[in-house]
């Protein structure tokens, strides 16, 4: 395992809420996280659960499948959650402001693949996988991201 990887199992929704709880304080505008993995892997439900920590309330958090992008506004910054499974070229993403949002919002981009070359630099990727028993999530932080979430993540 790398200095700046983690591998966390999920044995829930609550586990996985209560990872999401405990990253959501620490984000801040420019901060962009990749949630990769199949469709049932855990990507939506922590997304919902992150927005909901950052913003203090349960809100209703659908997942952004047909409208692309949904925003928020904490007290903070705003934050874009991105489902893009449905773009089919990278460019597409760039025509919905995302590179704008990447140095402006906290970002939550799932599909990320969908950016090809795009992707923002000082990214951390989160790669869900579902198996029969539990989901598993592997966290790769970049420098930048790593003081601030580390002691977050590995307090479960």
């Amino acid at each position: 395992m790398a200095e700046n990887t983690l591998d966390i199992v999920l044995l829930d929704e609550t586990d996985t809420i209560g990872l999401a709880t405990r990253i959501a304080p620490h984000l801040r505008a420019g901060d962009t996280l990749l949630l990769e993995g199949q469709i049932g892997a855990g990507k939506s439900a922590f997304a919902r659960a992150l927005i909901r920590a950052r913003l203090g309330r349960v809100e209703d958090v659908p997942s952004p499948t047909f409208t692309i992008v949904q925003t928020y506004d904490d007290a903070d910054c705003e934050i874009w959650h991105c489902d893009l499974y449905r773009l089919t070229h990278p460019d597409e993403a760039l025509e919905l402001g995302l590179e704008d949002a990447f140095s402006s919002a906290i970002c939550l981009i799932e599909w990320p693949d969908r950016l090809g070359s795009d992707l923002p630099a000082n990214a951390a990727t989160l790669s869900f996988k579902a198996t029969e028993t539990a989901h598993h999530v592997k966290i790769t932080l970049p420098d930048s991201m790593k003081s601030r979430l580390l002691r977050a993540i590995q307090d479960a």
